[in-house]
């Protein structure tokens, strides 16, 4: 299948809420899971599960696949899955709830293109609810799905549901969140998950895997051009040899032989004289255009100033800003809490520079949806916060809303080299 035909799904769900047995059931009735996963799973339900009636699978297990997890009945790691339908292909994110893996939901839902966030029809909203649904709005997933589970449990009905909806649709408005829907939904029976059983009627709208089959989230991409130049072939390319080729991978857009680029930093000018990819196989084979997702060598008409960091852009096309300070929103992953104006690494695409955070400007508060600009709050550990940063090195940016691969950036402990936190640029600020 093409890339196009690959939807990246990202779920989030409080403890308890049924998240893993969601994605089991999902797995199972939608025949995503090989015949070694199935016989390891019927093996982890004889040891671990926990299973009603006559049922042989503990769906939860499927996703749950660390000893403690399995233990606590809880997600902790960032657990991917692979399926398929005749329809597309699908990756599947299982992020944990709970609060102090928040880090770890950041991490597996940047890539997404639709969320399946979960919600107990017994229980109602909970705080948790408040934070997936507001590092959605963060992370500018373009597809929201709100499953409301165990729906068996209120007797499947109708006004437990409607409910429901109401309550959450007004929490995703504060949140910003424009494209969202509601599903009910039964883990552990599998009612309007794959299949859609006989128990709501009254429900008419898609199941869970129908909702997933017809998205498109994943064709709301950019479409200029953004190639990062990751490196210089030492290889000489040219009638007369005489030029050299820069190895990208295409972030977004397409690029063909005959184009006017612009180089970033350098705001040079330049020509594509050829694009070349090398198969599987091995095999150079030179092409007429690349797209999206492609890596190729570029092979330049003139001799220019380029190496790895640089940028490759369409002339005719609008341009990042070039930025040596800029808000960004950050998620502290470290045990280790920010300090103001220390030295950090900033990773932001293929190019690596020094970086000071100069200012806190307000930490969000995910329960409320408040931000507290208090200058005193530290930020530790699975903080959400909006910072002011400035870089020693100029940076090729766009705000994360708008680009996600020009928006995002991690920054490194100088010393220990262990990755402090994730950012999305917020607001780009292009040097006077």
């Amino acid at each position: 299948m093409e890339a196009a035909d690959t939807l990246r799904i990202n779920t989030a769900g409080s403890v308890d809420d049924g998240k893993s047995t969601l994605i089991g059931r999902l797995l199972f009735d939608a025949h995503g899971i090989l015949q070694d996963q199935l016989s390891a799973l019927e093996s982890a339900t004889r040891r671990h599960g926990h299973v009603a009636g006559g049922e042989r699978h503990d769906f939860s297990l499927l996703t749950d696949g660390l000893i403690a997890e399995r233990e606590q009945g809880i997600t902790i790691d960032v657990a991917y899955r692979y399926f398929s339908t005749a329809t597309r292909r699908y990756i599947l994110a299982d992020t944990p709830g709970h609060e102090q893996y928040t880090r770890n939901m950041v991490t597996g839902a940047s890539t997404a293109d639709v969320a399946i966030v979960l919600v107990d029809a017994k229980r109602g909203l909970t705080h948790q609810t408040h934070r997936h649904l507001a590092i959605a709005s963060l992370l500018g997933i373009p597809q929201v799905v709100v499953a409301v589970n165990k729906m068996d449990l209120v007797g499947y009905a109708q006004s437990a549901f409607e409910q429901m909806v109401a309550e959450v649709q007004a929490l995703a408005k504060a949140c910003g969140l424009i494209n969202v829907s509601f599903i009910p939904v039964s883990a552990l029976t599998g009612e309007k998950v794959v299949k859609r059983g006989v128990a709501m009627p009254w429900y008419a709208g898609p199941t869970l895997l129908e909702a997933l089959e017809a998205s498109d989230a994943h064709l709301q991409q950019p479409r200029h051009l953004r190639v990062p130049i990751q490196g210089v072939s030492k290889s000489k390319f040219g009638v007369n040899n005489d030029l050299r080729g820069y190895w990208g991978t295409l972030l977004s857009g397409s690029l063909a032989v005959g184009d006017k680029l612009t180089l970033l930093p350098s705001q040079q000018r330049a020509t594509v004289a050829e694009l070349v990819r090398v198969d599987s196989a091995g095999q150079v084979a030179r092409i007429p255009t690349a797209e999206t997702g492609e890596a190729v060598t570029i092979v330049l008409a003139e001799q220019v100033e380029l190496s790895r960091g640089s940028w490759l852009t369409k002339a005719a096309e609008p341009q990042p800003a070039l930025a040596d300070a800029f808000v960004a929103d950050v998620c502290w992953f470290d045990s280790e809490p920010l300090v103001l104006n220390q030295r950090y690494w900033l990773k932001h695409g293929t190019q690596m520079t020094r970086a000071i955070v100069e200012e806190v400007q307000h930490v969000l508060d995910v329960g409320t949806l408040l931000r507290q600009t208090d200058g005193a709050l530290p930020v530790t550990m699975n903080t959400l916060a909006r910072v002011k940063l400035s870089v020693q090195s100029a940076l090729v940016v766009e705000a994360y809303q708008q680009h996600r691969e020009m928006g995002c950036f991690i920054l490194i402990d100088d010393t220990t080299h262990r990755t402090m936190a994730a950012g999305m640029i917020a607001i780009d600020s292009p040097s006077p």
